[in-house]
């Protein structure tokens, strides 16, 4: 292997992961150079099932599923089983995000594979981990905004928990299962030992809080709703403001930053204003220091406010759409966002990892795969099964 090489060229995980979190791990895996096997039944993992008529899986399926190859396997069947273990023989580790408990029910748990491969590497991702009083309560990314306290503190004041805009907990806990597995997998090349290692979505959400908790500690009292303004509205400016063409998002954090936000507005004339010469004042008279910034805010298009922020080094940022990210020309310089042939979509942008290794060739995009397109070459090549034998685990329902 020579330092060109992608950085998990080598390695090969067994991806019995569904839906986002676990999906969106084994994706930053193959992206990184694994052969990552996507292990389905036969009729495809659930969120196959929220496909357009026709389809092999919606949009998200795609962007969570690049570059991996995928086989079909009865894990309910006794020869499923046995093709498991045979596989993981062969792996550096297995990951899954079922309920826990049920790959022990089914008889291919951790204590089953370890026997078969001592060096092998489990990695389980669920709601609330595999113990403790809440470990069997269902568990979806809504519920865990709900559970983990997040949803308590997003929305307006005046207004119910709201969730955020896309499966955030999900992304945030796969983000956590890709580091669970590559440090018990650094672990093992260190001592020839593969381990069990777990990660919990609402554990993986708890750091988010910190604002929050500092406040409660400090004051006792429960944090409220703020909307878009900071925390306990302990800042300002620090919003999303309405522009000619949509909205900004601005923060501010010094001092320095609202005389720059002074010039940029052309207000010059309150740099000394004892309404707003600091945050503590701003805070203090907040309603006509929003007034300040909306006026001026109101007046221009994103573009313009963007420009006049940037020259005055001033957190801001425009409120983007959908379409205006999936055309983003930075992302897409980057290799962020990549445009490719796929065989449900046509021409489709998909995301590649955002993981970038300097100095290593780059894995070429590959679209995610039909149920069960790489059956014969995967388990040809990992187990040697003829075509008779394959036919007849197809025929069986096996595979």
């Amino acid at each position: 292997m020579s330092d060109k090489d992608p950085p998990l060229r080598g390695f090969t995980f067994l991806d019995f992961t569904q839906f986002y979190q676990g999906p969106y791990a084994t994706m930053m895996l193959a992206r990184a150079g694994a052969d990552v096997i996507k292990i389905e039944p036969p009729g495809g993992e659930s969120l196959r099932a929220l496909a357009p008529k026709g389809k092999t899986g919606p949009y998200a399926f795609a962007a969570l599923n690049s570059n991996k190859r995928a086989i079909t396997l009865n894990l309910k069947s006794a020869d499923g089983r046995a093709l498991l273990c045979r596989l993981a023989q062969r792996a550096d580790a297995l990951i899954e995000n079922y309920a826990p408990g049920v790959m022990n029910r089914l008889g291919v748990g951790w204590e089953v594979l370890r026997g078969v491969n001592p060096r092998l590497v489990y990695a389980s991702a669920s709601g609330f981990g595999l113990s403790g009083p809440d470990r069997d309560n269902l568990a979806m990314d809504f519920t865990i905004q709900a559970a983990s306290g997040v949803m308590s503190l997003t929305g307006f004041a005046d207004g119910p928990p709201l969730r955020t805009g896309g499966p955030y907990v999900d992304i945030l806990g796969g983000a956590h299962l890709y580091a669970a597995l590559m440090t018990a997998l650094l672990q093992r090349e260190r001592t020839g030992h593969g381990r069990l290692v777990e990660v919990a979505m609402v554990e993986a959400q708890f750091a988010i809080l910190t604002t929050a908790i500092d406040q409660y500690f400090r004051t006792g009292e429960i944090p409220a709703r703020t909307g878009n303004a900071f925390a306990n509205y302990a800042r300002a400016p620090y919003n999303v403001y309405p522009a000619k063409d949509g909205h900004v998002a601005m923060i501010l954090v010094t001092e320095g930053q609202w005389q720059n936000l002074l010039r940029a507005m052309g207000r010059d004339d309150l740099k000394d204003d004892p309404r707003f010469i600091v945050n503590d004042a701003r805070i203090a008279h907040y309603a006509e220091t929003e007034a300040l910034v909306t006026n001026w805010t109101t007046a221009h298009t994103r573009a313009d406010i963007f420009a006049a922020t940037s020259a005055y080094k001033i957190p801001c940022a425009p409120v983007r759409d959908i379409a205006e990210v999936m055309a983003d020309p930075h992302m897409r310089a980057r290799g962020m966002l990549e445009v490719a042939q796929h065989h449900d979509f046509g021409e489709v942008v998909l995301p590649n990892s955002p993981l970038r290794f300097h100095g290593t060739d780059p894995v070429p995009l590959r679209v995610s795969p039909r149920i069960g397109e790489h059956n014969e070459a995967v388990y040809r090549e990992f187990l040697g099964l003829s075509a008779t034998e394959l036919t007849r685990l197809r025929e069986s329902g096996t595979i």
